[in-house]
């Protein structure tokens, strides 16, 4: 078992690349892109304002479980000893939430969920 406690930068760390590779796989399956094209396209979902954005609907819709946002307050609620680059605060902190949500998942073998939340995120 995973300890909650974790450091949720650490978690939000692995949860990034996780889901990075989730939005290029899905990309690519799309149809033959041109790398510039794929990047483009990758920011509508990797960007902390997209990242924001879709967590903010998933709990609007009640989406998330009270485990799952108890993950992704601690990490929005974690100091960071810098600043975001090319957003305020208050969106990276959000991004920083999804992406500590997706590296506990992934940590405790939940792929279905990552799965479920991924496919939610782009609509399928």
């Amino acid at each position: 078992m995973i300890d909650m406690n974790r450091n949720s930068l650490a978690l939000a760390y692995l949860g990034d690349a996780i889901y990075e590779l989730y939005i290029r796989n899905y990309l690519l399956k799309q149809a033959d892109y041109k790398v510039n094209e794929l990047q483009n396209m990758a920011v509508k979902y990797v960007s902390a304002k997209a990242q924001s954005t879709f967590l903010d609907k998933m709990i609007n819709e009640k989406f998330l479980t009270e485990e799952e946002l108890t993950i992704i307050k601690r990490a929005r609620n974690h100091k960071s000893h810098g600043s975001p680059k090319n957003t305020d605060i208050i969106t990276y902190k959000k991004s920083t939430g999804l992406e500590a949500l997706i590296g506990y998942l992934k940590l405790t073998n939940n792929e279905t969920r990552i799965d479920e939340i991924m496919k939610y995120i782009v609509g399928e």
